[in-house]
C-alpha cells in the first residue's frame, strides 16, 4: 500500500469514533496492551506527560510541548482528533510524523490488526509510541483521546498527569454526573507519580484528592497557587500578567493563542513548571515566556479562537460541549463586530440542545454538517435551533455555509465557524471568495 491506500484502510477498515461515535469506543486496554508487547513496549523507553480533562487538554499539551522544544529537548507530541492531516497527530518538534513511517507500521502489524480488530485509536496511540522511540524522543506530551481510566493512553507511566477541568461531555460513556466523570477522568492518576489539576470544584476535589492518597501521589491545584492579575489583547496574542497567591511577585506572559480560555490553561501549565523541575526536567522562566509565545509556530495548534481573515472577521473554534461553548461565549462578550454570523454544524451524541440554548439569537446562522457519518442532520439542527429562537438557514457542506457566511457579512461583520472539531477540519481558506 502507498500512503493513500494506507490511510484508506485505516479510515475505513478499522472502528473509528470520530465518525461512528459510541460503537467504536473500545472500553478496555486490552488490544492496546497486546499491540504494544507486540512492538517490544515503546511507551516504556521515553519520559512523558500525560493529560486529560474535559476542556483545554489539547491547548494545555501544545503550551507544554512548546515550552520543552524551547527548553532543549526532542519533544513529541500525541493528540487528536486532527483538522486536516492524520499525521497532526503524531508529532515531534512540532514536524508531523513521516508518511513512510505510517505505511511501514500498518503494513508491519496487520496481521495483529487482522487478529485483534483494533479500533482506530488503539492503533494510532500505538503508532506514536513506536515512533517516538524509534525517533529518539527525550520527551512525550500525550494527550488522553477520551475520558482517561480506560483510554487506550492510559498504559503510560508518565513523569506527571494533569487533568485540566471536569464539564459535561460524551456522558453515554463516561457517565451521568459530573462525579462519575471526574472518576473516570482521575483514572489517569498513577502511583507515586504526582497530578496537577487546572480547575476543580468541592465536589470534585474529593475525588481527585481521594484517588491521589490511594496511590501515594502528590496533587496540587492551579487554581490554589496562582490568579490572574490582569490580561489584555495585544495583536491577537493574549497578554496575561500572573500574581501569586503566596507572594507578591507578578510574572507576564504573552501567549499566541488570543482565546481567553487560555488563560487557566496557563495557570495549569505553570503549575505544572515546577512539578517538572522536581522530575529533574531543566525549564527556566525564558524558556516558559518563549515557549508560550510561539505555541502555533512550534507545535501547529489550530482552531482555538483562529482569526483566520480580516474584513470580515473569521474566527475557527473547535468548542464543541457545554462548557467551550461557554468560553466561546465570554469571548464573543468582549469581541467587537457589528453582525455576527455563526457557521455551526454538530455530532448527533451531543448535548445538542443545552449547547443550543447558550448560543446568541441575535447571530444570523448558517446550520451545515462535517463529511462524517456522526454528523447530526441539518435539518434536525434548524429545528433544535428554532426552539431557542436561533433563525438562520441549512446547508449540505461546510464549505458552502461560510462562504454563503462571507456573502452575507459586511467587513466589520465576524464570522463564527464552531460546534465541532470536524466542522472546523473542513474549513480551507484558500477556497473562499472574497468580494
Amino acid at each position: 500500500m502507498d500512503y493513500r491506500q494506507t490511510l484508506d484502510y485505516l479510515f475505513t477498515q478499522l472502528p473509528m469514533f470520530s465518525r461512528e461515535g459510541i460503537s467504536a469506543y473500545k472500553k478496555d486496554l486490552t488490544n492496546t496492551i497486546k499491540l504494544c508487547e507486540a512492538l517490544g513496549n515503546p511507551q516504556e523507553k521515553f519520559r512523558c506527560i500525560h493529560i486529560g480533562g474535559t476542556n483545554g487538554k489539547g491547548s494545555t499539551s501544545h503550551m507544554l510541548a512548546s515550552i520543552l522544544q524551547t527548553a532543549g529537548y526532542k519533544t513529541g507530541l500525541y493528540t487528536s482528533p486532527h483538522l486536516r492531516d492524520f499525521r497532526e497527530r503524531i508529532r515531534i518538534n512540532g514536524e508531523m510524523c513521516n508518511e513512510d513511517f505510517v505505511v511501514e507500521f500498518t503494513e508491519r502489524i496487520k496481521p495483529l490488526i487482522e487478529e485483534l480488530q483494533p479500533s482506530f485509536f488503539e492503533i494510532t496511540v500505538a503508532m506514536a509510541f513506536e515512533y517516538f522511540y524509534q525517533q529518539g524522543v527525550e520527551l512525550a506530551v500525550i494527550e488522553v483521546g477520551l475520558g482517561g481510566r480506560l483510554d487506550s493512553t492510559n498504559i503510560i507511566t508518565p513523569e506527571l498527569s494533569i487533568i485540566t477541568n471536569i464539564g459535561w461531555d460524551h456522558m453515554n460513556m463516561l457517565g451521568d454526573s459530573l462525579d462519575k466523570i471526574a472518576l473516570e477522568k482521575a483514572g489517569i492518576i498513577k502511583p507515586g507519580i504526582p497530578v496537577v489539576i487546572g480547575e476543580a470544584t468541592a465536589a470534585n476535589k474529593k475525588v481527585f484528592d481521594q484517588h491521589a492518597a490511594e496511590a501515594g501521589s502528590q496533587v496540587s491545584y492551579a487554581q490554589e497557587q496562582r490568579w490572574i492579575s490582569e490580561w489584555r489583547h495585544e495583536h491577537e496574542q493574549l497578554v496575561v500578567t500572573v500574581a501569586s497567591h503566596n507572594s507578591e511577585e507578578r510574572m507576564t506572559y504573552h501567549i499566541d493563542l488570543a482565546g481567553l480560555y487560555q488563560k487557566q490553561n496557563l495557570l495549569t501549565v505553570l503549575e505544572s513548571i515546577p512539578v517538572l523541575r522536581s522530575r529533574d526536567i531543566f525549564i527556566d522562566l525564558q524558556h516558559v515566556k518563549e515557549g508560550l509565545s510561539k505555541v502555533k509556530k512550534l507545535t501547529g495548534l489550530h482552531g482555538r479562537w483562529e482569526i483566520i481573515h480580516h474584513s470580515p472577521c473569521i474566527v475557527l473554534d473547535v468548542a464543541h460541549n457545554e462548557d467551550g461553548i461557554r468560553q466561546v461565549i465570554k469571548q464573543l462578550e468582549i469581541s467587537d463586530y457589528h453582525h455576527l454570523h455563526i457557521v455551526i454544524g454538530m455530532v448527533r451524541d451531543k448535548e445538542t440542545r443545552n449547547i443550543l440554548s447558550l448560543l446568541p439569537s441575535h447571530a444570523r446562522y448558517y446550520f451545515t454538517k462535517a463529511n462524517i457519518p456522526r454528523a447530526l442532520d441539518t435539518e434536525t439542527l434548524l429545528l433544535q435551533a428554532s426552539k431557542f429562537h436561533l433563525k438562520g438557514n441549512t446547508y449540505d457542506n461546510v464549505k458552502t455555509a461560510l462562504q454563503e457566511a462571507l456573502n452575507h457579512a459586511d467587513s466589520n461583520d465576524m464570522i463564527l465557524v464552531c460546534g465541532s472539531v470536524f466542522v472546523v477540519g473542513e474549513v480551507n481558506q484558500h477556497e473562499l471568495k472574497f468580494s
